[in-house]
Order: structure tokens, then sequence, then C-alpha cells
């Protein structure tokens, strides 16, 4: 059995800047949901120092059948955010098959310099990470995409609200769809993501895994209502 995702850890809020929300307890975890079985799931700490703002993100993913592993994904990375714009990242994705990346990037002489997939590339420094967290993200052109270390044009359509049950509660949520460019290097296209935000913090997110048309559900464990 074959399971490719394509997920990028999706938080990216610097300590004196109102870029998005930062969560009171500096902390926000999700499970990764499959066939409506646990499959995985993704931890973020927003840590003060030195002041700036660091997203450490691990997101750890295992597909067992008949109790034996037939796919692994492992991310961690960790972005510093500092005066309300991205400075520096240091990060690492490990696919199921022989793909690994490190991703190594900071703001050198006015340009956002970072190592991938792709090799050395140049951007303005004022890009900013492919992080669905961010919400302001959805309002860029291009963004930097942390699991390969690329640039990708992003797409977003505004859908109605909606309300959505999680856990037995309630929320009103602004709901989108989000598409983004392929690289030549991608080994099938990047899926179409939708989005939920209540109240600017992001509470489920879906996707089709393109391989097995499968629905991938990454929803929040740790709401209050």
């Amino acid at each position: 059995m074959r399971v490719i995702f394509i997920f990028l850890i999706f938080f990216s809020l610097p300590i004196n800047a109102n870029v998005f929300h930062v969560p009171e307890d500096k902390e926000v975890n999700f499970d990764v949901l499959r066939k409506n079985k646990v499959i995985g799931n993704l931890t973020t700490k927003f840590i003060e120092e030195n002041k700036s703002l660091i997203l450490h993100s691990i997101l750890d993913i295992e597909v067992k059948v008949l109790f034996i592993p037939a796919y692994k994904f492992f991310q961690e990375t960790k972005e510093t955010w500092r005066n309300g714009n991205f400075i520096a990242i240091d990060g690492f994705t490990d696919f199921e098959d022989d793909r690994e990346y490190k991703i190594e990037g900071k703001d050198t002489n006015g340009m956002f310099i970072a190592t991938g997939m792709d090799g050395l590339i140049e951007m303005d420094e004022n890009i900013v990470p492919l992080n669905y967290w961010n919400k302001e993200m959805l309002k860029e052109k291009q963004v930097f995409d942390t699991q390969k270390g690329i640039v990708r044009e992003i797409y977003v359509e505004k859908l109605k609200n909606e309300n959505i049950k999680i856990d037995g509660s309630t929320f009103d949520t602004e709901k989108f769809i989000f598409n983004a460019s392929v690289n030549p290097k991608d080994l099938g296209p990047f899926p179409e993501y939708t989005l939920w935000y209540n109240e600017d913090e992001l509470i489920k997110m879906e996707f089709q895994n393109p391989k097995d048309k499968k629905t991938i559900t990454i929803i929040r464990t740790d709401l209050k209502n």
C-alpha cells in the first residue's frame, strides 16, 4: 500500500506585532485522521526567546495495515518571527521514500536566502511561509513551502461562513478553498485544501489524498467553547 501525503506544517506571531493569533497557552494540538482513524498528530509550541517568537512544530504520521506500518511521514520545523517579520527557518522533512529535505533559511542583505529541494534560492525578504495557521497568509500571491523549501504560487477562494461541530460543540467559522502551484519535482499534484477558521484560529482542514482519493482531516483536539 502506498499512501502519499502533501501536508505542510501550518503554524507560523511575533511578540510585538499582531500578525496573527497566538493561543493563550502557547500551544496547539491537532489529530490527523484517515477513514475516521487517527493516523498522526501535529503539535506546535509558541516560544518567546530573545525578542523573537519561535514556532516549534512536529508532525508525525504513521499508517498501518493489519498492524504493519505501511506509511510514515515526519516533519519538524522551527520558524522564527521578529517584529512582524518571518526571519529564519530550520526544518527537516522525511517522506516515506528516500526523499529527505533539510530546510534552512534566513534574512540576509535584504533577501530571504534558503536551501531545500531545489538547492539555494533567493526570495523577497517579505516572503511568508505556507502556514495555514496564519490566516493573513491567504492574502499572499507567493509563499515559501516549508516542507520542501520552495516557492509556490497560491490561489484562495472565500466560501460562505459555516457552522461546524467538533466534539459536540458548534463553532461559527470562515471557510476557504486553498490551491497551490506544482513544482516539476513534485511526485503528484498539490491537493486542494478546505480550511475552517474560528476567530482567526485554524480549527479544521481537509484534503483528498491524490493517490487513494481518501479524505484526510486535520482537526483541533484542544478547543474550548
